[in-house]
């Protein structure tokens, strides 16, 4: 099957940053998925605009989701919409101007040359970043490296990312994934465990000044340590296998 991807953007009231972030998105001629987590009324008002100014084309599609479900919900009923309409593989970016649109072809080139890979980025930080969000990332790194046996995963929360469909909805059928903040880290997880490789990319990331976040400080953090229990546990219960894939590549290296 030839590669055939597409961006999907989940959105909840970034009305203000979603018109150019699509802008700089077009010019690399990827069909444009965009999720509205029940938005308020102006940034709906905004995405219908976009609608209507890219009917002609039909390089951008928005779906509506009728109340807000969280990021990770957004993104998992892109990708499943996305597969249905016979797309191979996805990528997900933030539609509040995070993430450096420039880095689309690398992503895409690095998928069509390993296409069972999850392609992560690797965020560069500048000064925007809030230290308190720095400095959680690096719990999570651990975590990560310690449920998944591997340092493969640089960083599991960047939410900018390119995912095979086929197994990413394979996956999505069978097990529940959480919907919010702990979305990316818990996906990318679950998907090494099935024994997909996962290829990093340094990517430029800011927090604009003016950006909206829906980061809840306790809610979210509580949410994520919940999620690390799960993970833990799950990867206990799949030592073995991890421990005998792991063995395998040593072997093969050696």
């Amino acid at each position: 099957m030839s590669w055939r991807g597409c961006i999907v953007i989940p959105i909840y009231n970034h009305g203000a940053s979603i018109g150019g972030t699509v802008q700089r998105l077009l010019v690399h001629g990827l069909p444009i998925i965009i999720v509205n987590d029940g938005s308020n009324a102006a940034t709906c008002a905004v995405l219908e605009g976009l609608q209507a100014q890219h009917a002609q084309s039909a390089q951008l599609t928005v779906l509506h989701l009728p109340h807000n479900q969280g990021k990770g919900a957004a993104v998992m009923h892109g990708m499943q919409h996305a597969f249905a309409a016979g797309f191979t593989h996805a990528l997900q970016i933030d539609a509040d101007g995070q993430h450096d649109c420039a880095d689309v072809p690398r992503f895409v080139a690095t998928s069509q040359a390993e296409p069972q890979a999850v392609v992560c980025g690797q965020p560069i930080y500048d000064q925007s970043i809030p230290k308190g969000r720095l400095y959680g990332r690096y719990i999570t790194h651990f975590w990560v490296w310690v449920e998944t046996l591997s340092f493969a995963i640089a960083d599991s929360m960047c939410g900018y990312r390119l995912y095979p469909l086929m197994p990413t909805c394979a996956l999505l059928a069978k097990q529940r994934i959480p919907t919010r903040m702990d979305f990316d880290t818990a996906i990318v997880v679950r998907l090494a465990w099935r024994g997909l490789p996962v290829r990093n990319l340094l990517t430029r990331v800011t927090y604009p000044p003016d950006g909206v976040s829906h980061f809840r400080m306790l809610q979210d953090n509580w949410r994520i340590s919940c999620m690390h229990t799960r993970l833990v546990a799950g990867m206990l219960l799949r030592l073995p296998l991890l421990l005998w894939r792991k063995c395998s590549k040593g072997a093969v290296g050696a």
